[in-house]
């Protein structure tokens, strides 16, 4: 006798019983969601209520102000290579301060150093192309023009940087990493730092600050309680620049151009292009095992020449390659050696950058007293300063 109807009933039962328990399983899943969000009022379990925020407090206030009133100050910068197809990504960003009402905008030579091409993006989303107006690497400064509608300029507000104190709040707008128009803050550390420029000539005066910094924050404005500028950013302090590996970021101590700085600067560049600074005129070189920096050539009628120093006549040197394929220069013939400059006034000179600091601190039209060594001999020659 066949069993098909009986295996048959038993199979449909089965299903049954299986779609029964699959219907509970999933009643008891939404019944513990439910639950879990507060929408069953099970056990001890009451209805939350949201308690209204109230009124911001002051600080915050006064931090949203300066936000919404700089944004549109500060713009996004870009630099690309001409060397590289239109596509491809820029060489260089960071961020830069609207200036004026003819679109200058302000930010670092560091920035726009590497490529020949600039875009500046505004607050608004929309990207115009710029042309390189001046620079001052000595100074990490540069200046832009942005070729956009003047109705989409908004200036930055002005302040100064000689009356700062340790301890006032800072703001930091910028684009840190791409991320557009992000705000951090914080205090002035400490002031008066130094710092070296991107061609090692010594910054004076810089403000630090703990307001968070990293890259693309470069060139960006550092901003008082007031909404006022009162710095550009430019450089951190990392543990990339201890030598730890990885991307160099904010470590809480940051770097920036005192404005007072940035305001004589400015007009220079825009004017022409550059920035006069006090100088002797001469090509300098560092040479191994010789105290001092040595005058490797003298420009004609330049104030060293006209002060008597002596450069280094051709043959002096000998080139040398490396076993890792470098290429130095090492004295070959002593007595063609020009001046050696061994101090500048009281201090004391051991190489080319003692050179350059000590210079840095005069002004054009000021007299500079040099002490060099010629051959066996030990002059002290009086330089005007000009203006290179």
């Amino acid at each position: 006798m066949s069993s098909a109807p009986h295996d048959s009933a038993r199979g449909t039962a089965g299903a049954n019983l299986l779609s029964a328990v699959t219907l509970l399983a999933a009643l008891c899943v939404l019944l513990y969601v439910m639950w879990s969000r507060g929408d069953l009022p099970i056990g001890n379990a009451e209805l939350r209520t949201v308690t209204a925020r109230g009124d911001l407090a002051a600080d915050e206030l006064n931090t949203i102000e300066i936000f919404e009133a700089n944004t549109p100050s500060a713009v996004f910068v870009t630099a690309k290579s001409s060397r590289f197809p239109a596509e491809a990504p820029p060489v260089s960003s960071g961020t830069g301060i609207l200036w004026d009402n003819a679109g200058h905008v302000v930010t670092n030579y560091h920035v726009v150093a590497p490529g020949d091409q600039y875009e500046v993006q505004l607050w608004n989303g929309l990207s115009y192309p710029a042309d390189l107006v001046g620079q001052a690497p000595h100074k990490d400064l540069a200046v832009l023009r942005v070729n956009a509608p003047p109705q989409s300029i908004e200036p930055i507000v002005l302040g100064s940087s000689h009356d700062l104190l340790v301890g006032q709040k800072v703001f930091v707008i910028g684009n840190p990493f791409g991320y557009d128009h992000t705000l951090s803050t914080g205090v002035v550390s400490a002031l008066n730092r130094t710092m070296r420029s991107p061609t090692d000539h010594l910054i004076r005066g810089v403000i630090q600050t703990d307001a968070a910094i990293n890259p693309g924050n470069s060139g960006g404005p550092l901003l008082d309680s007031a909404g006022r500028l009162i710095g550009v950013n430019t450089q951190i302090y990392s543990t990339a620049a201890l030598g730890n590996q990885g991307t160099a970021q904010s470590a809480g101590i940051g770097f920036a151009i005192p404005v007072d700085e940035v305001v004589a600067a400015v007009p220079q560049l825009i004017a022409s292009g550059r920035i006069t600074r006090p100088g002797l005129g001469v090509g300098l070189l560092d040479i191994q095992g010789i105290e001092g920096v040595a005058v490797r050539t003298v420009i004609p009628d330049s104030a060293a020449d006209r002060a008597g120093l002596r450069g280094t006549a051709e043959g002096a040197f000998a080139r040398v390659r490396q076993p890792n394929g470098q290429i130095y220069e090492v004295l070959r013939t002593p007595e063609l050696l020009g001046d050696v400059i061994v101090a500048i006034d009281t201090t004391q000179v051991r190489n080319r950058t003692d050179a350059i600091d000590a210079l840095s601190q005069y002004e054009i039209g000021e007299t500079a007293v040099l002490t060099v060594v010629r051959g066996t001999e030990r002059l002290q020659l009086p330089v005007t300063l000009q203006g290179l």
